[in-house]
């Protein structure tokens, strides 16, 4: 997501530059649609088969947006000119072991148009692409009647548990957006969708409530659409939603990506890094006052110091009109 406003400025701006596109299979139907790519490889068992399928194309030039051992390996084997993002390795250990920020102001997508300096192209200000097949778009039919117009949609997912919410936390945050909500997320997230959808269908006397949760007002309406969708589906369901709330996940840049405003929140990491939503209206919701933080620059499944405290003090101060 991140490096499709490279994609589009290399084609848009070089006259009849074909542009093709390396990365895993796994993430195959995030490009597979973009107008601005004319070919995809894909790593799937083989190193050495991928770099033998690279080298019959004879590159002109070789964009390296990743910058690790292994695109290092397949550049010095196509040996042909490149250049790679700078990555900044050496500050994101300053910042997290030592809590010395010396990151640049300065977003990953606009790094990474540092790799394509040699070849005179220049940023847009267009933003992300993601573009959604025709036959993904979701249909009105396709979700609950209360939730067709004027909803929110919560990405409940992350990768690593330090860079989400808790479920008590996630209801928390249901009850103050008061709206229409429906959940996002993958196979992964059903079961935490389906609880937070169960608190919100039964009453005060039978509800199962943590003490903390005994005063929400409940009145959010909750559609659990956690593992009912494809990717480019849920993509379709956040281009209908009046507003996003995502922790710093895949699903938050393609809000970004369809200009939503996001509600964007953070755990362990922090925005510094440099991926925070791109060109689209956003509130970051985190705890700012945390020493240990960050702990990582990546996440980590349980909290190092065992209290989550940057994700259970966030203070959800937003209003939605």
């Amino acid at each position: 997501m991140l490096t499709t406003p490279v994609v589009r400025v290399l084609k848009t701006q070089l006259d009849d530059a074909e542009i093709h596109y390396c990365t895993k299979k796994q993430y195959a139907g995030i490009l597979e649609a973009n107008p601005y790519i004319d070919k995809l490889h894909f790593l799937e068992d083989n190193l050495d088969d991928l770099i033998d399928q690279l080298k019959l194309e004879n590159f002109d030039f070789v964009v390296d947006l990743h910058n690790n051992l292994r695109t290092r390996i397949i550049k010095s084997k196509l040996s042909k000119p490149n250049k790679a993002f700078p990555k900044l390795n050496w500050e994101k250990w300053l910042i997290v072991n030592l809590k010395i920020n010396k990151m640049p102001n300065v977003h990953i997508v606009d790094r990474y148009m540092e790799a394509v300096a040699p070849l005179e192209v220049k940023k847009d200000m267009l933003g992300l692409d993601y573009f959604i097949p025709e036959k993904d778009e979701v249909e009105d039919e396709w979700l609950p009647k209360s939730h067709r117009n004027n909803f929110v949609a919560f990405a409940i997912g992350g990768q690593h548990e330090t860079k989400k919410l808790t479920l008590e936390r996630m209801i928390e945050l249901c009850d103050k957006i008061n709206k229409p909500i429906v959940l996002l997320g993958g196979k992964e997230d059903i079961e935490n969708g389906e609880k937070i959808e169960a608190f919100f269908s039964r009453d005060n006397e039978s509800a199962d409530m943590a003490a903390s949760l005994e005063t929400l007002g409940k009145k959010a309406t909750i559609y659990n659409a956690c593992g009912k969708y494809s990717l480019n589906q849920s993509a379709s369901i956040l281009k209908r939603a009046s507003y996003v709330f995502s922790h710093d996940t895949g699903l938050m840049h393609i809000a970004a990506a369809l200009k939503k405003e996001v509600y964007s929140i953070w755990g362990n990491t922090i925005p510094e890094f440099g991926m925070y939503p791109y060109q689209t209206k956003f509130t970051i919701l985190e705890n700012k006052g945390l020493k240990c933080r960050p702990c990582s620059k990546i996440g980590f499944d349980k909290c190092p110091k065992g209290h989550f405290k940057c994700t259970n003090n966030i203070i959800f101060d937003f209003w939605l009109p």
